[in-house]
């Protein structure tokens, strides 16, 4: 019998989009041209760059001049921290962040600390979703950045970025405010202006489009320093020759990915609150970010607000509010280191993370499953499962099948 495979790592990376792969090898065999060029080839680049622009403007309801392209989340997570806090050092210090933000946000603001920037980190709750009041405690006249991301990568948390953004500019109108939407881009209708979001990071290989590409927006008469010089390219913001084939194939991505979005959510969210009853109903297993979701000898104990969705009836906020992004599910399974059982389901077939694989595969201990009070032997003994548009029940079903055979005999070979 064939083995299967099952890829349930799709918050680390998605495949490509036959169509997004397809395009870039026409665009980097016909139209390889520099854009920068004046003779037809270079015209042709240039209009692949045009169309690209207006495609991912569209999805953001903003102006083309607003998009910056980069070569991913973490650079443009890096321009928005350097970028802002060198443009803005004279009208303050401050920046404020989350203990739960991805290394290309906490890295940065580590490194602006040894320059004498003063970083304040908000805690979560046991959800992993800041606390308004605390924000609004924390920001200051010297504060010039607040940077809180959109979806967390590891849990699958969803902050309240409309009503952060309004409380920053009520506090303080000139602070800037950057969202890290690498996880939720194309898996949630953002439009920064609504939102209050002066910068935004977007990454393309976490919605099917091609590595190495990403872009920042930029609200227009936002005051940000470039973090690479050279040519003098996008308006001297980022210098170097744009990459023509992977700029348009993230765009279409994206296109395609809005095209059935609401339709999409809803399956996701169907399979996601499925998986979860199953996970749960397993000896010893946890879901992290959606708390009181835990099995145990008195049955499983399972929090009103997820058990009342219904997926078909119940309208985006409320299916948002009970399950967080509708990809990701953190779980921990008590007695089993996570390494143990990342292989023991890769020999099955089956991909997941053990935790996030958007740092190197050193092990570390996550500082958002303490941030959120996970229990010590937990933090080693946590998987993250994340789906995409094209995981099936079948996908699941049969992992859930692995599961319950495997955790039995790890929790053996475990306990001594």
């Amino acid at each position: 019998m064939e083995q299967k495979e099952i890829y349930l790592d799709n918050s680390a990376t998605t495949r490509p989009y036959t169509e997004v792969a397809d395009a870039m090898a026409r665009i980097m065999t016909e139209d390889y041209g520099n854009p920068s060029s004046m003779h037809m080839l270079g015209v042709n680049s240039e209009k692949h760059l045009t169309e690209a622009t207006d495609i991912l403007a569209g999805t953001l309801k903003c102006k083309p001049g607003e998009i910056l392209y980069t070569s991913g989340g973490t650079e443009s997570d890096n321009m928005a921290l350097f970028g802002v806090a060198h443009a803005r050092r004279r009208a303050g210090k401050h920046i404020i962040t989350t203990h739960i933000e991805h290394p290309a946000v906490l890295e940065p603001c580590a490194c602006l600390e040894k320059e004498g920037y003063e970083i304040s980190y908000l805690g979560t709750d046991a959800r992993g979703c800041i606390d308004l009041d605390e924000l609004g405690s924390l920001i200051r006249p010297d504060t010039v950045l607040v940077s809180i991301m959109h979806t967390n990568n590891e849990i699958g948390s969803l902050q309240p970025i409309e009503a952060a953004g309004t409380l920053i500019k009520k506090k303080n109108p000139d602070c800037i405010f950057h969202v890290d939407a690498v996880q939720g881009y194309a898996k949630d209708t953002i439009i920064p202006k609504k939102l209050n979001i002066d910068l935004m990071s977007v990454s393309a290989h976490k919605f099917h489009g091609p590595r190495g590409v990403g872009f920042l927006y930029i609200k227009d008469k936002t005051r940000i320093d470039p973090i690479i010089y050279g040519g003098g390219q996008q308006h001297g913001m980022r210098s170097g020759t744009e990459n023509v084939a992977g700029i348009y194939g993230m765009a279409l991505a994206a296109q395609m990915s809005y095209q059935n979005l609401d339709e999409d959510l809803r399956r996701m969210y169907g399979l996601k609150k499925q998986f979860i009853d199953e996970l749960v109903s397993l000896e010893g297993v946890s879901i992290n970010g959606i708390p009181a979701m835990t099995s145990g000898e008195d049955g499983i104990e399972s929090g009103d607000a997820l058990t009342s969705v219904d997926i078909d009836a119940a309208d985006m906020a409320t299916i948002r509010g009970a399950l967080g992004a509708p990809h990701i599910i953190s779980a921990s399974f008590e007695g089993v280191r996570s390494e143990v059982l990342l292989h023991a389901l890769e020999e099955k077939g089956i991909y997941v993370s053990a935790g996030s694989a958007c740092a190197t595969n050193r092990p570390h201990v996550s500082s958002t499953l303490t941030a959120i009070g996970l229990r010590k032997d937990l933090l080693d003994s946590t998987i993250r499962f994340s789906m995409s548009t094209s995981t099936t029940r079948e996908e699941l079903e049969y992992t859930l099948s692995a599961l319950r055979e495997l955790l039995p005999t790890l929790r053996r070979f475990t306990r001594h």
